[in-house]
């Protein structure tokens, strides 16, 4: 299974600042970026379900030329809760109390359906008086259009474009574009790993799909089809590796474990090795 949260936070983790640039630059215009301090995750129980749940993000910022900070809290959401909105204002009430401080809470809607907008508030109030109004800022991906973040030299809109609103005909197009944009960014080879590893998790595709898939690299300038290239086949060294680890579990030769994936005796040794040292 996919561990959605886990991807999500260290995709804006990495790339807080872009993240901010990307989907709300009111906030990030206002603070300083060299102030970002991530805070230790916080455990709270639910007293309704009585489960421990774990907030996703929490940073503390300071403002431009100032010694105020506030924090900000990313929650990744990867699917519907009809009580979603009152765990958020338990969240904020539950910071704001250990911290007192201002909390700014974002949203990230990132599953594919349902397309309708999702509550982003939650009220509390009788006929006569308005006790609690609370909102969160709310970024649903499969609301937005794909197309719009094209040209935007971001590596989180290279990499969240493969969540966004995507006709089922268009997944190989899409794939080529998050590359084609990130291999227009000059990343670092881990941060570069990062955004290619999410971008094959959510648009794996079918062998038709491949085929289109190709066919769209192909149409793309020499440079840059030299470094989707790259991506690629280090997409498919580690689905290579995957499968000789798996048969390593299971006892299978070294010899025979490289003659079925196409690795030298040399690589599956390596993996042995790298296994027997996690065990």
């Amino acid at each position: 299974m996919i561990d959605h949260d886990r991807l999500f936070k260290e995709l804006i983790s990495t790339f807080f600042v872009e993240f901010l640039d990307l989907f709300l630059p009111q906030v990030v215009s206002q603070i300083d970026r060299y102030s970002i301090q991530f805070l230790p995750q916080e455990v709270f129980t639910d007293v309704t379900s009585g489960e421990k749940k774990e907030i996703d993000l929490l940073a503390q910022v300071r403002y431009q030329q100032q010694d105020t900070c506030f924090l900000i809290h990313v929650e990744n959401q990867s699917y519907t809760e009809t009580a979603f909105a009152k765990r958020m204002f338990n969240y904020f009430a539950r910071l704001h109390e250990k911290y007192d401080l201002p909390i700014y809470p974002v949203v990230v809607f990132s599953f594919d359906e349902p397309l309708r907008p999702q509550v982003q508030n939650y009220r509390v109030t009788f006929g006569d008086l308005k006790v609690l109004e609370f909102q969160f800022a709310a970024i649903q991906l499969n609301r937005l259009n794909w197309r719009d973040f094209l040209t935007q030299p971001n590596p989180v809109a290279a990499a969240l474009m493969s969540k966004m609103n995507i006709p089922r005909e268009e997944r190989p197009q899409v794939k080529a574009e998050c590359l084609r944009l990130l291999a227009t960014l000059k990343l670092d080879p881990a941060r570069m790993q990062l955004i290619s590893g999410f971008v094959d998790t959510y648009l794996r595709l079918d062998a038709t799909e491949e085929q289109a898939f190709q066919a769209a690299i192909d149409t793309i300038g020499l440079t840059e089809r030299e470094e989707i290239m790259e991506i690629v086949t280090s997409w498919e060294q580690k689905a290579l590796e995957k499968v000789a680890v798996n048969l390593l579990q299971r006892g299978m030769i070294i010899q025979e474990i490289a003659q079925i994936t196409g690795l030298s005796i040399e690589q599956v040794q390596q993996l042995q090795a790298k296994l027997l040292q996690e065990n």
